[in-house]
């Protein structure tokens, strides 16, 4: 799909030079990623598409808050998608959270 990368670019601006901040920042992204993947794909496959939206629109700050603009206007389309009743964006969403998830493993 894309093929622009993860990087913390934004979370420097924030912190100012703070690197106690931006520790602090990637650790939470680091819990909670995990998790909210494991809700998403949980309320996709009961087919709760309402659920999976709003599992979509917490991840999407995180892909913001990591450097992928286009990856974050598509989760955009993909939030809306879902929330029409199309799950057909789902395979492009599992490689972006894919990305991510490799990302913070590092």
């Amino acid at each position: 799909m894309h093929n622009e990368q993860p990087n913390i670019n934004y979370i420097r601006q924030l912190s100012g030079g703070d690197v106690e901040f931006e520790e602090k920042m990637l650790s939470i992204l680091q819990q909670e990623l995990p998790e909210e993947i494991k809700t998403y794909l949980k309320t996709l496959e009961i087919n709760n598409l309402h659920q999976t939206a709003e599992i979509v629109h917490k991840i999407k700050h995180k892909i913001s808050i990591l450097g992928l603009e286009k990856s974050y206007e598509y989760t955009i389309q993909y939030e809306k998608e879902l929330l029409d009743g199309n799950r057909g964006g789902h395979e492009d969403f599992l490689r972006i959270l894919n990305k991510m998830s490799e990302f913070l493993t590092k």
